[in-house]
């Protein structure tokens, strides 16, 4: 289930336009504000989504940007009295970022200027600047939880990410042309090939193991303790602490639905659900609603209700790669026409493959 997008709102009106669908917000009341006394905002529920799941980088190159990361490849070996081990080099991953280029041109009549008792202006800049935050989250979101969305290019070969994804191949992760934003492990690698590697004493057929996973539920919303006790697993065989589980209020409703969570809640009840008494990190919002199995649970609107994920935030899945940050213009096209024109370039991918763990549930 994709998040909701807002309608765009195409073309400069006028007074002209005053009095259309009057009882539902008319044309011309959408723009020409010269009869209220008041304005009052819409309830905004935010996802700082860059903050939170993305690490910050700068560049003054333009188009794609290779990024290197470095792999545990060298090993000590027995060597006899006198003799010399081999020489070994490091070995490295490369990821690129695809940098690419947003914009918003917004525009208002002179009219609309000198006949309205607002600032038309500076409202439409206030929605803009909004309309800036919902398109990062929304873009970062679906980037996440490997959603497919045709704006944004998210998803692989034109549908979701899911746990028969593979990791290699023509239609594969890996594979640049046909998904820019990466992804975490899929199905069908292998552990020294790629992206994924040794670690610990833990099994290959565990490190290989996707990290899209079938919730135990197929029904939207619904979460089970045996997925996220699962995704702590796999997160775990690879090095992580999985410390975060980021949900949708649906998915809150089920845990709250649990028998587990109907029960008092004591200090000895080891997995229940923790009152937020303190802040979980304000960078995140107002969306901290507690711990569960030592995971900060985080219940966003913007999060998918047929997907929830569970993620080790003490590093960041993926990267923001900004080329220039948003710049705002002015715009003069004529004819009565002033506003503004603001655009950024900017990439993202996810450079951290088994730092998460995507549950799916529904169609």
């Amino acid at each position: 289930m994709a998040v909701q997008g807002i309608t765009t709102q195409t073309g400069v009106l006028t007074s002209v336009n005053t009095g259309s669908y009057a009882n539902t917000g008319g044309t011309g009341e959408r723009v020409l504000i010269d009869y209220k006394d008041v304005i009052q905002d819409y309830r905004l529920t935010e996802l700082p989504a860059l903050q939170m799941f993305c690490e910050p980088m700068s560049t003054d190159t333009g188009g794609n940007i290779d990024l290197t990361f470095s792999l545990p490849s060298m090993v000590m070996e027995e060597i006899d009295e006198g003799s010399t081990p081999k020489y070994q080099h490091t070995k490295l991953r490369s990821e690129r970022v695809s940098v690419k280029e947003w914009g918003l041109a917004v525009g208002v009549t002179r009219r609309m200027l000198e006949d309205s008792r607002f600032n038309e202006v500076e409202m439409a800049l206030n929605e803009a600047r909004k309309s800036v935050e919902r398109h990062m989250t929304q873009h970062v979101v679906k980037m996440i939880f490997g959603i497919y969305d045709a704006t944004f290019n998210t998803g692989l070969s034109g549908a979701d990410i899911d746990e028969n994804t593979l990791e290699t191949g023509a239609a594969g992760i890996t594979d640049f042309s046909t998904n820019v934003y990466g992804g975490f492990i899929a199905s069908g690698g292998s552990v020294g090939s790629g992206r994924i590697y040794q670690y610990g004493n833990v099994d290959e057929s565990v490190l290989e193991a996707s990290h899209y996973v079938r919730a135990a539920s197929d029904t939207a919303g619904t979460v089970s303790l045996s997925d996220i006790t699962n995704a702590i697993k796999l997160i775990g065989a690879t090095g992580y602490n999985a410390d975060t589980l980021v949900i949708s209020p649906a998915h809150y409703k089920s845990l709250l639905d649990l028998a587990n969570f109907q029960a008092a809640i004591g200090a000895a009840q080891v997995g229940h659900v923790v009152e937020n008494t303190q802040p979980f990190d304000t960078t995140v919002g107002t969306g901290f609603i507690g711990t569960l199995y030592g995971l900060n649970v985080l219940v966003n609107g913007y999060i998918p209700q047929d997907r929830f994920g569970i993620f080790d935030m003490s590093v960041k899945p993926a990267n923001y790669v900004e080329r220039r940050a948003l710049t705002v213009e002015e715009a003069n096209p004529g004819f009565g026409i002033v506003g503004s024109y603001m655009s950024m370039r900017y990439g993202l991918k996810i450079t951290r493959p088994d730092s998460g763990i995507i549950c799916i549930n529904g169609a």
